[in-house]
Order: C-alpha cells, then sequence, then structure tokens
C-alpha cells in the first residue's frame, strides 16, 4: 500500500527506515580507524541524472549543504559533482569548495533518459584517488544496469586505495540494493536505502559521512552531539572502536 505523500511515490515504511539506518550504522561501525586529515578534504558526490531520479535530484540540491557545514571546522571540504544521463554522458565538474558553488552545478543539470553509467563514476574516481587523495564516494541512485562483476572489481579497487563508497539508494529491496550492498562492502564503505519521506535523515547522514571522511571518529563525534537524529547514532555506534 503507499503512503500519503504529495509526489505519489512509493515511501519506505517508518519500520523499514529504523532498520535501514541501523543496518548503515552497523556497516560504518565495521569500518577501519580513520585518521584526522589535514587540510580539506576531498569527496566526490556522484548522482543518476536518468529521468526518475529528477525529484531525488531536487532533493538532493537542498541537502548537499550539510557536507560542508559539517566539515567547516575540520579545515574545510572540496567536492566534485559526477553525475550521468542518457546513454553515453557522465560528467565531472571541477572541483568545487563552497555550497553554492555546488548547488549552482547541480541546478544546472537536467536529468534525462538513459542507462545506468555507474561504472565510468567508479573508474573516475579510481583515476581521481591516483592521482591525489579522495576521502569518500557518496552515490546517489535507485538502478544497476551493469554487469556486477565489472562493478565489485572496481570496487574492490576504491577500496585498497582508502576510498570508500557510500551508497544511497531510493527504494527497497531489490535487485539494485544487493547490488550497491556488495559495491559498498568490497570498497570498505556502507549502503543505506531512502526515500522522499525522509529527507532529513539523509541529509544528517550525508553530514556525518562528510565529518568521518575529513576528520575520523573525533569529528563525527562533535557533528553527532550537535546535530543529533541519526548523526548522534552514527557517532555513537562507532564511539567505541579502536
Amino acid at each position: 500500500m503507499m503512503d500519503d505523500n504529495k509526489d505519489g511515490r512509493e515511501h519506505l515504511p517508518a519500520a523499514h527506515k529504523a532498520a535501514a539506518v541501523e543496518d548503515f550504522l552497523r556497516q560504518v561501525k565495521a569500518m577501519p580507524a580513520v585518521r584526522a586529515a589535514s587540510g580539506r578534504g576531498r569527496l566526490v558526490f556522484a548522482m543518476d541524472a536518468t529521468a526518475s531520479r529528477e525529484a531525488t535530484w531536487d532533493h538532493a540540491c537542498k541537502l548537499q549543504g550539510e557536507m560542508f557545514e559539517a566539515a567547516a571546522t575540520l579545515g574545510g571540504l572540496d567536492v566534485q559533482l559526477v553525475f550521468y544521463r542518457g546513454f553515453n554522458e557522465c560528467k565531472a565538474s571541477r572541483w568545487l569548495g563552497t555550497a553554492a558553488q555546488l548547488h549552482h552545478a547541480m541546478r544546472s543539470v537536467s536529468c534525462v533518459g538513459g542507462e545506468t553509467q555507474i561504472g565510468r563514476v567508479l573508474a573516475h574516481v579510481l583515476r581521481e584517488g591516483r592521482l591525489r587523495k579522495v576521502n569518500a564516494l557518496v552515490f546517489v541512485g535507485d538502478a544497476v544496469e551493469e554487469k556486477i562483476d565489472t562493478l565489485a572489481q572496481q570496487a574492490g579497487e576504491l577500496g585498497l586505495l582508502g576510498v570508500p563508497v557510500f551508497i544511497f539508494k531510493e527504494g527497497g529491496e531489490d535487485a539494485a540494493a544487493r547490488a550497491f550492498r556488495h559495491i559498498a562492502k568490497l570498497s570498505g564503505g556502507a549502503f543505506c536505502p531512502f526515500d522522499t519521506a525522509s529527507a532529513e535523515q539523509l541529509r544528517q547522514l550525508l553530514g556525518a559521512v562528510a565529518a568521518y571522511a575529513v576528520g575520523g571518529r573525533a569529528a563525527l563525534a562533535d557533528y553527532g552531539r550537535r546535530v543529533g537524529g541519526s548523526a548522534l547514532l552514527l557517532s555513537g555506534a562507532i564511539a567505541d572502536q579502536k
């Protein structure tokens, strides 16, 4: 049954949302320790810009500023926007140092029907990471139409480079969710489903990932205390890790 909502999309049941966050926290708790970074952190923010993603793209435009805010006191954050759409278009922005710059870049993109190009995203991040340290990759999407074996190999290579992939998928359990979980695990990252009704949760988790990637556990703990909610749960989940 569909919940009452404005956009007509099927939302995750409350119990599913809670379980998804708890699972995400367990994955992050199992990650190796991250030392506080010196200088500015670097995070790739990748999104599926095919036609089905238009509503979520608009939500992400409103939420992305939290990543910069969470990292502001840690030396700052540089973010590169990567997106794919159509059947052969996958682009990356320059590295952006403010939320306003990223927001402007995202607003200039329109969603177009096509196929997933996750492999090209992962290949791009591998190239960037080999040139200069990338602290994390955040990916937001809803489908996987490529061979999982190829994506798994790339995810494993990202793990060896120390680039965890944090995947946020709109919708519930399906083959895409299983593929995304596999990619996240092989890279040393984490997976969490969401929907447009849980925008605040996604905002907090995006900020928590940025804080953790840039400043390690101490930064995450401070962010969790300030923001509360899912971010506080996340900081508590890994506080006892050595």
